[in-house]
């Protein structure tokens, strides 16, 4: 497997265990909103967030997205182009009783929208930081790069 497709996995994985993402449009100069990611594990390079027609995303373009794990361990930031794509059969993938909830009137809910956001890049970091590293920490000691984790581009 290649560096890419392991950084890929990775960041699969840390947004399967807490899918939350801040995302706003880059040229909007509005603040960004979290949203829940609905992972397709055959698309690692686009993710897909259920939205009302009417939230401020709706209207697309280039978009920024930040991210923190669940054990506040990694961070990615993404940029990409985010898009409606109602795709029906995409809709039915990743519908569940969590998005129901928010759409009451199902998946034909008038104000469902599908956005796609495609990843052109990404900035990654893991603080994976080593025992020496953590007991320096716990002390005050000073840390140095080897201590402190990975960081990838």
């Amino acid at each position: 497997m290649t560096d890419t497709a392991k950084l890929k996995e990775k960041l699969w994985e840390k947004l399967s265990d807490g899918p939350y993402l801040m995302m706003g449009l880059t040229s909007a100069h509005e603040h960004s909103e979290p949203l829940t990611a609905m992972l397709d594990k055959d698309q690692v390079d686009r993710i897909y967030f259920f939205i009302g027609r009417d939230n401020r995303l709706a209207k697309g373009g280039p978009a920024m997205a930040q991210f923190v794990s669940k054990g506040q361990d990694y961070f990615a930031c993404l940029s990409g182009q985010a898009t409606i794509d109602n795709d029906p059969a995409m809709i039915d993938k990743l519908w569940s009783k969590p998005v129901e909830s928010w759409f009451p009137g199902g998946k034909t809910d008038p104000n469902l929208a599908l956005l796609r956001f495609d990843i052109d890049e990404a900035e990654l970091w893991e603080a994976d930081m080593s025992l020496a590293g953590k007991i320096k920490m716990l002390f005050g000691g000073k840390i140095k790069p080897s201590d402190e984790g990975s960081h990838a581009v």
